[in-house]
């Protein structure tokens, strides 16, 4: 599932205010499920499988105990690396 716009090849726009939840899972690896608005009550964006290596943009970060989650406080795109590697960069 994925409904975030497309900013070009292996690049998809996030909202100002997207939240992005990160579950780390057994393997090492991690699951991220992509929200428009932490507030917004309705499906999330997109769900995908591979690592967050790093956010470049204005952002809060909340740990838990399964993972994290990266509140985005401005416009960013979420950048593919490679299959699994996943970076969220200023827009």
């Amino acid at each position: 599932m994925n409904k975030l716009p497309s900013a070009g090849d292996g690049r998809w726009r996030l909202p100002q205010h997207a939240h992005l939840i990160v579950y780390e899972t057994e393997d090492g690896g991690e699951f991220l499920t992509i929200y428009d608005c932490g507030a917004a009550q309705k499906p999330p964006s997109a769900q995908v499988i591979g690592n967050l290596v790093r956010v470049d943009a204005d952002h809060e970060l909340e740990r838990q105990p399964t993972g994290y989650i990266v509140k985005m406080r401005e416009r960013a795109v979420l950048v593919e690396q490679d299959d699994d590697h996943f970076v969220v960069r200023a827009d």
